[in-house]
Formats: C-alpha cells, sequence, structure tokens
C-alpha cells in the first residue's frame, strides 16, 4: 500500500501555527496561511495511528471544485481559499509532496461553531429523534423513517467547536445566537442552508445525495463580511449516499469514512485511542474517498 502522509515538516520554511485532526496550518505572511491536508483520517474525534494515502491530495481538490461551485452559483459568496500553488518559501525538495494537498487561505477570525446542514434523518438525528421527536432540541415532523429528506427542507443543526481531543457539542440554534450574537448567527444559518442547498442540486445531477454536511465561516476583520472557510462538501465534512441504491426505512452505503466507523464499532474500539487500521480497512476507506471524488468532480487520481 501506498506510504500515508500522517506529519508534515517544513524544514522551517513557514512558522507552524496549528495541527488539527487533519490539516497542518503554516503561516505564510500576516494575511495568509497555508493549509496542508494530511493523510490522517479521524474518527469518533479521534485520530486513528496511520492514515489514508492520497486522502489530503482528495480532500484539496474536493474543496477546490466545490468552492468553483459554489462561488459559480452565487458571485456574492467570499470564500477563504486563494490559490493551489504554493508560497515562494517552499523549497523545491518538498514541493512535489505538498503539491495539490495545500492551499494558500486568507487569514479570518473563524466563528466557533460547527454550521451543520442536515437534509436527511440519519446518524445522531436519527438515534435523538428516535428517543424523543427531535433533531438538536429542534421539533420535527412525527412519523419520519430512518434515510427520509425532512419533510419541510433541510434544517440547521449546529455544534460547538470543541478543542482537539474532546468532543462537540450539538445545539439547538438559540444557542448559536448566544456563542455569536444574533447578527453573525443568523447569517451563518441563512449562508449554510443555502449552501447546502446548491451543493445538494450540483451532488445529485452527478448521483451522489449529500446527506448532510458541515460548514465552518469566518469573519474577515477588515470588511465584517462572513466568509466560508476551511474545507467544504468533502467526505470528512459531509455523508454522501450513492443515489442510485438510496431506500428510506434504513440506513445508507456511503462514500465517505462510515465504513471505518462501522468497523470500530464492530470491533468495539470506538472513541479508543491508539487505534491502527488494517491495512483492508484503509484500503477500503481509500477508495470510498477516491469514488466521492471522481463522481463529484469528474476527475480522475
Amino acid at each position: 500500500m501506498a506510504q500515508a502522509l500522517t506529519t508534515t515538516d517544513l524544514q522551517g520554511a513557514l512558522p507552524l501555527v496549528a495541527r488539527g485532526k487533519v490539516r497542518d496550518l503554516y503561516e505564510v505572511d500576516e494575511k495568509t496561511l497555508l493549509f496542508v491536508a494530511t493523510d490522517r483520517i479521524s474518527a469518533y474525534d479521534v485520530i486513528m495511528e496511520n492514515g489514508i494515502p492520497n486522502k489530503g491530495v482528495l480532500l484539496t481538490l474536493c474543496t477546490q471544485t466545490w468552492f468553483k461551485a459554489l462561488t459559480e452559483a452565487n458571485p456574492s459568496l467570499r470564500t477563504h481559499f486563494i490559490t493551489l500553488d504554493l508560497p515562494p518559501q517552499i523549497p523545491e525538495s518538498l514541493r512535489p509532496i505538498l503539491q495539490n494537498r495545500s492551499m494558500q487561505v486568507r487569514k479570518l477570525r473563524i466563528l466557533p461553531i460547527e454550521a451543520i446542514v442536515r437534509g436527511y434523518i440519519t446518524g445522531s438525528a436519527w438515534n435523538e429523534y428516535k428517543k424523543s421527536g427531535t433533531v438538536h432540541g429542534i421539533q420535527v415532523p412525527a412519523g419520519l423513517q430512518e434515510s427520509q429528506a425532512f419533510p419541510d427542507g433541510p434544517i440547521y443543526t449546529p455544534s460547538t467547536k470543541a478543542e482537539q481531543g474532546e468532543h462537540d457539542e450539538n445545539i439547538h440554534p438559540d444557542q448559536a445566537v448566544a456563542i455569536l450574537g444574533e447578527r453573525y448567527a443568523s447569517i451563518v444559518a441563512k449562508m449554510a442552508v443555502e449552501l447546502y442547498k446548491t451543493a445538494h442540486e450540483y451532488a445529485l445531477a452527478r448521483g451522489v445525495i449529500i446527506a448532510d454536511t458541515k460548514f465552518e465561516f469566518g469573519v474577515d476583520e477588515e470588511t465584517g463580511e462572513v466568509v466560508l472557510a476551511d474545507e467544504v462538501l468533502t467526505p470528512d465534512s459531509s455523508r454522501f449516499w450513492p443515489k442510485e441504491s438510496y431506500a428510506v426505512g434504513r440506513g445508507q452505503s456511503s462514500f465517505d469514512k462510515q465504513f471505518l466507523r462501522d468497523w470500530l464499532v464492530s470491533e468495539g474500539l470506538k472513541g479508543k485511542e491508539g487505534v491502527r487500521m488494517p491495512d483492508d480497512i484503509a484500503l477500503k476507506t481509500a477508495e470510498k474517498y477516491k469514488e466521492a471524488w471522481e463522481k463529484i468532480t469528474g476527475g480522475k487520481i
């Protein structure tokens, strides 16, 4: 199996700002960051010991495709994306491994909310609904079946942004107002749902159902504008289902890390640290990511 890149070392070319679950962030200048997507993979808020070869490239190219599609559909949308070109400070010896898994982005003040939008009832939303008839504390119609589209359209169900190693907490939209303030909370909720609708239509035409996804937003400190940030609509941040096999009333096969999650649960390893995926699980997960990327972008890798 090909080697996965699970950590980066720019040999002092740029200062390291932070390491996230997947991305390593470096400062290019006072207004610009370099986001490097490694091949790390996490599930249930725990990073696996080994990675998925080429995953970082797929995530980055997928994000680039979505930024282009979303801004074409909504020309007033601002994103943090600048270019896939590497900054001149990166030495030639590192360029082959970093190209297409790195993007230069604008520095923003990141809003401390995961802007989750759900078009279909599944996962933690389905579990909550079975117990209480609610999703993130929001009352939704009775009688829904697993994987059914919400009859009144997609719903905004934010969560907190936890520190690495901690768990995000699902919250009611009213709590997001308390965290962000009325102005930003309203803008984020509206933008997230509109972006989901645009993406859902785009993906559906390519044979993929986006069941749910999460967006992150930041604020441009100079203009006060809310800007779409981070990665968007990748198999890491979304639940992708094949349109051809979709059926209400059961769980769905998916083009994302659900395969890994299912293996962790079956092995009693959910949420446990220090887990190394067997090669066959890593390879099958890689195939799911590759299939999603090819369907959505029309590209090959």
